[in-house]
């Protein structure tokens, strides 16, 4: 069981967190404006910290979302229009929790590792509460082998409410970084 810490210790809720976590190439990702704001830095300086450090972010680490699912996002959480007064000029950039780990490497601020520590924490909420929903679904498929016919409905029912969506594939995963200039 993950430790929570007590409300006056956290920097930043972990609810807060866990609202701005979304699945994006089979991924659960952070959004580089989202984390921005939980830093309290602007995004446009956690990205410049970031391609001053690439090294430290390969593809499996964080990637740039293409301009449908940046469409798609933007429907689904109110983003701002791409271009245009006060709109991005370019498409965001996704960090999985290896690339937010590896921020606080990069961000040197007291209150980006504190932010750190609350979205990992987070993630192992989230890993926590999938590894309990498979544990039941196993045990709901072991009780169905065990009981016969008449609570096939129960059963079906009961699969239904814990079986994931299918996930569609998507393209490659990464982040390419353009030629230096000189």
């Amino acid at each position: 069981m993950v430790k929570k810490p007590a409300p006056e210790q956290q920097i930043v809720p972990l609810e807060v967190i866990e609202r701005r976590i979304y699945l994006i190439r089979e991924h659960k990702v952070m959004l580089d404006s989202d984390l921005a704001e939980l830093y309290q830095v602007e995004t446009f300086n956690l990205n410049k910290a970031v391609k001053r450090n690439l090294d430290r972010f390969p593809q499996d680490f964080m990637f740039q979302l293409t301009r449908e699912e940046a469409n798609v996002l933007r429907f689904q959480i109110g983003m701002s229009k791409p271009s245009g007064r006060g709109g991005r000029r370019y498409l965001p950039y996704a960090f999985t929790e290896q690339g937010v780990a590896m921020l606080s490497s990069v961000l040197n601020s007291s209150r980006a590792v504190q932010v750190n520590i609350a979205i990992m924490r987070t993630f192992a909420r989230l890993r926590h509460i999938l590894a309990t929903h498979r544990d039941l679904a196993a045990k709901l498929e072991a009780m169905e082998k065990k009981y016969d016919k008449q609570f096939k409905v129960v059963f079906d029912v009961l699969r239904q409410l814990t079986e994931r969506p299918p996930v569609r594939k998507k393209g490659p995963m990464g982040f390419i970084a353009s030629p230096k200039k000189k």
